[in-house]
């Protein structure tokens, strides 16, 4: 781990901030949750960090970390909250989880996207490993023209078109709107990467754009 006093000194700061206040919403380009979700939600995420305090002080190894991280998400009911609301809440978890140095993406993916889902797009960057393509989806960006490509490494008949992407191109930063269509296992990213992944069964293509829009009003810099 980094720094014991450097962790404890940004986890103490973590506690003092109010991390579900009115302007951390609009920062998402939301509207605030009610006042009752919001004040559980920080007293959750403080009891946690707490804990963390307690752990990094008592010089806990990485995994006993983790555990706590694993048991302060497992309290919480993913069905009590909207998608937007659940992704705020895996964005903390994983600042905390940078904070100690603890690798806890895959919880929060399972978490956010369900065990299934999760492990049918195991996303990574197709540079990463040489694979077989079956198939190529292209799509040009909406402000430069690049190619925004799609490797499909593997298909199976009967897996559902989940969710929507919002992706951003790594040519000019712009955001865009992807859908790959059903049928795909595993593939690989090309000329972009992602930033959020909106299920169809909760966002209409309309709804969809909006968040897009919104992503690039509030997030584009």
């Amino acid at each position: 781990m980094k720094n014991k006093q450097t962790t404890l000194n940004k986890l103490n700061t973590f506690i003092l901030r109010d991390k579900f206040s009115i302007s951390a919403w609009e920062e998402r380009g939301l509207n605030p949750s009610d006042s009752e979700i919001c004040n559980r939600l920080q007293s959750l995420f403080n009891d946690c960090a707490n804990n963390l305090i307690e752990a990094v002080n008592s010089d806990y190894k990485p995994r006993q970390l983790k555990s706590i991280l694993k048991k302060s998400l497992g309290s919480i009911d993913r069905s009590d909250y909207d998608t937007e609301e659940r992704e705020f809440i895996c964005d903390y978890f994983d600042t905390l989880s940078k904070i100690v140095s603890v690798d806890f993406k895959d919880n929060l993916n399972g978490w956010l996207y369900g065990k299934v889902l999760n492990t049918l797009f195991k996303l990574t960057s197709f540079f990463k490993r040489q694979d077989n393509i079956v198939e190529i989806l292209s799509q040009d960006c909406t402000q430069c023209g690049s190619k925004l490509e799609t490797f499909i490494i593997k298909k199976e008949e009967g897996i559902p078109d989940y969710s929507w992407n919002i992706i951003q191109c790594s040519n000019c930063n712009e955001f865009n709107l992807l859908s790959t269509g059903p049928n795909i296992k595993v593939m690989r990213f090309g000329n972009y990467k992602s930033i959020e992944q909106l299920p169809k069964a909760e966002y209409t293509e309309e709804q969809a754009n909006l968040r897009l829009e919104q992503i690039k009003f509030f997030r584009k810099k």
